[in-house]
Formats: structure tokens, C-alpha cells, sequence
């Protein structure tokens, strides 16, 4: 073949030099038919992509999850795709040939360039951002952080995450800290129900207000803005748990106006198990306690929030790969499909009689995780049914007022298994009442 030859098939082929090409048949199948996929999808809005099983299926096969099991359960652990597991083993294999060396002087230094990645994405100064392994941690760092007296006031809600309110408890045994908890009805398309329910808990004595972005047990979104807003005009900081809303749907962190931040990356970024992200607003750094020691703890330096020691690197370099998956889907395009996702088993049950939802079908209210109940029946009996009869894993909610089976898809979920999560939630329905 002559070289203008070679040219012009190179060209057909859509591929820019001969290198590139050949790195493209290096690549596994799937890779190379989800570039192609990814390529053809560049004129096509997030809208109408989100409905397009065609392109989704090759998303999914950049998973490795059992075909065995429909895993509905992503808000609790979400897998990672293949390209961020085989970057953590293969950073693991690198920290075993020579531990002190390979993971202090090169796995180490990949951490200022994956600070500044995080931000990016986060929307803030690298020097707001910490990297840890969970937003427990995170938001431990500041709730125990943070300079309470006894008397001191905190509004929380009875609707956030256990692991939040034990720690503010702990405070409040530990310190005389006085605890407000407000009661959310959910779900609720009411803003300003849900801001005034916090508003009219504030009082000259409070110091601090906790805001869940996302309620973990039925996907309720709350107008973290709005609130925080109410509370700085009050003098009030603001602390926001981040868990569910980092790299779920398109945000950035500053826009919600809060003092700290806190996410899991293993949930919506899909990192490796075990990774997390802290945002602390830059003149607020010098007042928080680490958790742990260093140096000198009112240091205005947010690397002091990540003096944990030896530490699991090769997680912690994975994280890079997260974001370059991320981003080559894209924050809008994954957000919308998500919802797509929720609304399209939602919308296909919501009508069978004794079904309840217990989350909103509005993109302003919801995203990825959806919540249903049946009326007489416990969570725990429905979510039981669809593993032992449709291997359709979920999880069972009974917390305070919010009773059903909490569905959370991923981009990897396809419609032909939410139409067995839909199978399975009528065939319930018809078992109870035979």
C-alpha cells in the first residue's frame, strides 16, 4: 500500500495518524466501541443521549459487574469501572516491589496534581480541597473540628445520616452542645417548606447549620443555597454532607455557598472503595481542629486535614482514572441519564394500587435514587422478594418517617433490567394479595 493510499484509509477510518490507529487495535473491544460510540454521540444533546440504550450499553461494558445479579444498590457502594481497578492494582504491584520508596517518593507526588484535578472538578482553589477516604471522615474532620462551647447551638435534621448524628451527639455528651432536630416530611417539591423548616429553627444561639445535599434514603434534594444563604445572614456556618451529590449531578461545590463540604468518591465518581474528598472554604481552614495530630493544628494549610500516616496510595493515585471516566462521559450527559433512569422504573409502577413513591420525579428534587413503598407491607418483605425471586438487589429504609425500598441504578444499569426491578414490584403486589 503506498503512503498516500495508507493516508487516505487512515482518514476514512476517522483515526488521525498511523500511531494512534494502531494504538486503537491494541485496545479491547469494548474500549474501542465505546470511543466509537463516544465519537458518534458528539452532535446529540444530554436529553435525547439519555434515552439511547445503544450508547449506554457500551458504558456498561466498561464495567466488570456480575450479569448473575441486577445490583439496584449503587447509592450505597457504587463498582468501579474496569480502567480505575486495573489503575489500583496495578499502583498496589507498585507499592510492593519497594513500599517506602514507590509509595513516598513516586506514588506520593501524583498527589498535588490529583488535588488540582479534584478541584477542577469540584469548582474551587486546590487549596480547598482535601483528600480522604469517605465523607464520614470528612465531615467527622469537621463537626469535632469545629470550636463549640457548651450552650452552643446546632440545627441538623432527624433525616440525615446516622454516622452525622452520632458525631454531633458525641458533641453534645462530650461539650454541652445543645442539638436542634427538625423533622422533613419527604418527598417535597416545597421550597420554601424545606427552607423554613430549618429557618425557623435558628436562634441567636446557633452556630452551625448541618444540611444533607442528598437524603441518602430516598434521594430527596435539598436547596442547600437557599438555606445556607438564611444561615449566613445569621451569622451561621454552614456544613453540607456531600455523600450522594459529588459527580451525580452537575454542580459545583462554591455555588451552594457553604463553609464545608464533604463527598464520597466511591459512590457517584466511581473511585476505588474507600476514597473521599473535603472542601473546606479557605478562611475557614485555620479555625478546624484536624482529626488527627500535626504540627500545629490552626495551621491555614488544608494538607493539614490528611496527616493520616501510611496510607493506602494506590487508592488514593486510582482516583485519577475516576475523574478521566467522569469526564469522558460528561457531567450533564451522566446526570440526565441517571434521572432518565429513576423516572423510567418510577413512572412505570406509580399507578399500581398500594405503590407509594417516596422521592420526586422533578430533576430539581431528584436525580439517581428513587424510594418506593407498599402500602401494609414492610420494606424489608419487598426488598427479600425481589432478591430471592429476580436477583434484583436493593436495600430496605425504615428511618424515621421514610419506610420503602430505596432503587438506585448507575450508568451501567440498562432499561431491560429496571423492567425486571418493575416485574418483580408487581408480582409483590400480586403475591400480597392472593
Amino acid at each position: 500500500m503506498s503512503l498516500n493510499s495508507r493516508r487516505r484509509f487512515l482518514q476514512r477510518a476517522g483515526v488521525f495518524s498511523a500511531t494512534a490507529f494502531l494504538t486503537s487495535l491494541a485496545k479491547p473491544a469494548w474500549s474501542r466501541n465505546l470511543d466509537q460510540a463516544l465519537s458518534q454521540s458528539a452532535g446529540i444533546s444530554p436529553e435525547e443521549l439519555a434515552t439511547d440504550e445503544d450508547f449506554w450499553y457500551y458504558i456498561q461494558q466498561s464495567f466488570t459487574v456480575s450479569p448473575s445479579l441486577i445490583n439496584l444498590n449503587n447509592g450505597g457502594v457504587s463498582p468501579a469501572p474496569k480502567t480505575v481497578q486495573d489503575a489500583m492494582k496495578r499502583y498496589y504491584d507498585l507499592s510492593n516491589e519497594a513500599p517506602s520508596y514507590y509509595m513516598w517518593r513516586v506514588l506520593d507526588q501524583g498527589r498535588e496534581p490529583l488535588r488540582k484535578n479534584l478541584a477542577k472538578l469540584a469548582g474551587c482553589s486546590p487549596e480547598e480541597i482535601a483528600i480522604n477516604r469517605n465523607s464520614s471522615e470528612g465531615l467527622e474532620t469537621v463537626i469535632f473540628g469545629l470550636q463549640l462551647k457548651a450552650g452552643d447551638e446546632v440545627v441538623a435534621a432527624k433525616q440525615d445520616y446516622p454516622n452525622m448524628i452520632n458525631a454531633y451527639k458525641q458533641r453534645e455528651l462530650r461539650d454541652g452542645i445543645k442539638m436542634v432536630w427538625i423533622n422533613l416530611e419527604l418527598p417535597s417539591e416545597d421550597e420554601n417548606y424545606l427552607v423554613s423548616q430549618f429557618v425557623n429553627a435558628f436562634t441567636s444561639k446557633t452556630k452551625v447549620v448541618h444540611i444533607t445535599h442528598i437524603i441518602n434514603w430516598n434521594g430527596q434534594i435539598l436547596p442547600v443555597k437557599k438555606i445556607a444563604q438564611e444561615a449566613h445572614k445569621r451569622g451561621i456556618e454552614v456544613v453540607v454532607d456531600g455523600a450522594h451529590s459529588f459527580a451525580h449531578f452537575d454542580f459545583k461545590v462554591p455555588e451552594l455557598d457553604a463553609d464545608y463540604y464533604a463527598g464520597s468518591l466511591h459512590k457517584w465518581l466511581y473511585a476505588p472503595i474507600g476514597s473521599g474528598v473535603l472542601y473546606v472554604r479557605k478562611e475557614k481552614i485555620k479555625n478546624i481542629y484536624p482529626m488527627f495530630a500535626v504540627d500545629n493544628p490552626l495551621k491555614d494549610d488544608i494538607r493539614k486535614f490528611e496527616a493520616l500516616g501510611t496510607r493506602p496510595f494506590f487508592i488514593e493515585q486510582a482516583i485519577g482514572k475516576a475523574i478521566e471516566f467522569h469526564e469522558m462521559i460528561g457531567a450533564e450527559r451522566k446526570e440526565k441519564r441517571l434521572h432518565y433512569l429513576k423516572n423510567y422504573w418510577m413512572e412505570k409502577v406509580k399507578g399500581l394500587p398500594g405503590v407509594k413513591l417516596n422521592t420526586s420525579l422533578h430533576p430539581k428534587w431528584g436525580c439517581a435514587i428513587g424510594n418506593v413503598g407498599v402500602e401494609g407491607r414492610k420494606p424489608g418483605e419487598l426488598d427479600s422478594f425481589l432478591m430471592d425471586k429476580y436477583k434484583v438487589h436493593t436495600v430496605a429504609i425504615e428511618w424515621e418517617n421514610i419506610k420503602g425500598v430505596r432503587v438506585t441504578p448507575n450508568v451501567y444499569t440498562t432499561t431491560k433490567q429496571l423492567d425486571v426491578l418493575v416485574e418483580g414490584i408487581t408480582a409483590f403486589l400480586t403475591a400480597k394479595s392472593s
